[in-house]
């Protein structure tokens, strides 16, 4: 007579469960501010938005809010999850956006900025809000692919909607540029308000942080940077 298989637990059941499975076969990270796109499957999407679903009524049940007499707070969870999957931190879960690259067919070679660019991400730390602006500097080749302008805010944005901490979103940001540009050189700045420090904790409303990257030409010429940097202060 064969003997009964152990019932698997419900965490072996979760969604989650499966797709980190498969990131760690595959051996790469999954950190707050890593794209995991590649490894979630058809449908997969809308289960892990009702596991997470359930988790935050977990939540608020145990914050200890009445959600089902309390009118406020009865969708409460279901408008987080979708908001996380689906909107503040799209960027983690979806491939990025499309993005037609045009050859520089008139050599151009002179210094281009795009922004300032509007951009939102949370913390890592806390899930507060991120809010700030991207000054862009790109400095073409002959060799260099040409997006449109639209193209920078997509590009970012899809960074930026991901938990994140902003040395490393200014760096993610500077890679994915150069690897779609190609460009002798790049400069990126940003300047955020972070609600971690304006919200809670010390609850310094005036503080901000700017910080940048700075590849290739931008890199070895300083009267570039200071050109590019002239440029953003006066804009």
């Amino acid at each position: 007579m064969a003997t009964d298989q152990p019932r698997p637990s419900l965490h072996d059941e979760l969604v989650s469960t499966r797709i980190r499975a498969r990131i760690k076969a595959a051996g790469v990270r999954f950190h707050a501010n890593d794209n995991i796109s590649a490894f979630i499957e058809e449908g997969e999407l809308d289960a892990l938005q009702a596991e997470v679903q359930a988790k935050l009524a977990g939540v608020l049940e145990s914050l200890v809010i009445d959600v089902e007499s309390d009118h406020n707070t009865q969708d409460t969870a279901k408008r987080v999850a979708k908001m996380y999957l689906q909107e503040v931190f799209h960027g983690r879960y979806r491939p990025a956006p499309p993005v037609t690259e045009f050859p520089n067919i008139e050599r151009l070679n002179e210094l281009m900025i795009v922004g300032p660019i509007t951009v939102r991400s949370a913390c890592s730390h806390h899930l507060c809000p991120i809010m700030g602006k991207v000054w862009v500097g790109v400095m073409p080749n002959e060799h260099s692919n040409l997006i449109g302008l639209s193209k920078y805010a997509r590009l970012i944005e899809w960074i930026m909607s991901r938990p994140q901490i902003q040395e490393e979103a200014v760096s993610q940001v500077a890679g994915l540029l150069m690897e779609k540009l190609q460009p002798d050189g790049l400069a990126i700045v940003m300047e955020a308000d972070h609600f971690c420090m304006h919200w809670r904790g010390v609850k310094d409303t005036e503080s901000k942080m700017i910080n940048s990257v700075m590849r290739g030409s931008f890199l070895r010429d300083a009267n570039l940077r200071r050109e590019f940097l002239a440029l953003i202060r006066k804009g």
